[in-house]
């Protein structure tokens, strides 16, 4: 199931309570790069022969998403055999995997701003709260100070 048949049962049952849409990931989206990991190598201009001797480089593709906010984000697409290799496929599972690191904060500020509660708010004991006062700790061992 994708974002979009998602999308689309949410409509169908008529949930219009505030959320993040996929067309709402999109529209934060400014930019996106693609590139091989051997091409990252050869930007970087590295004359080192271990690490033009790895043909694996060429089979990992890296999606790097620019956000409106001018954060990024990233994602990446391993192809285990070379035979299989797909440069169109491989940007786009990097893409997708890039553009499901996007979901989790725009969910998160969709919530802040209609007032939710994700975690109710503890306050945690300090370590000297936790501690039995020393009498205590005399009296069980059978002592006193």
């Amino acid at each position: 199931m994708n974002d979009q048949t998602i999308e689309q049962e949410i409509q169908d049952k008529g949930l219009t309570a505030p959320r993040i849409t996929p067309a709402d990931i999109e529209a934060n989206i400014r930019d996106e790069v693609y590139f091989t990991a051997d091409q990252g190598c050869e930007a970087e201009e590295s004359n080192d022969p271990v690490l033009s001797s790895f043909d694996s480089l060429k089979l990992l593709t890296f999606c790097v998403l620019v956000l409106r906010n001018g954060s990024t984000v990233t994602g990446k697409s391993e192809c285990a055999s070379p035979e299989n290799f797909d440069a169109e496929l491989g940007r786009k599972i990097a893409r997708q995997n890039a553009v499901a690191k996007v979901w989790p904060p725009a969910g998160l500020r969709v919530a802040e701003q209609a007032g939710c509660c994700l975690t109710p708010e503890v306050t945690r004991p300090t370590r000297r709260a936790l501690k039995a006062p020393k009498r205590d700790r005399a009296a069980r061992r059978g002592g006193s100070r």
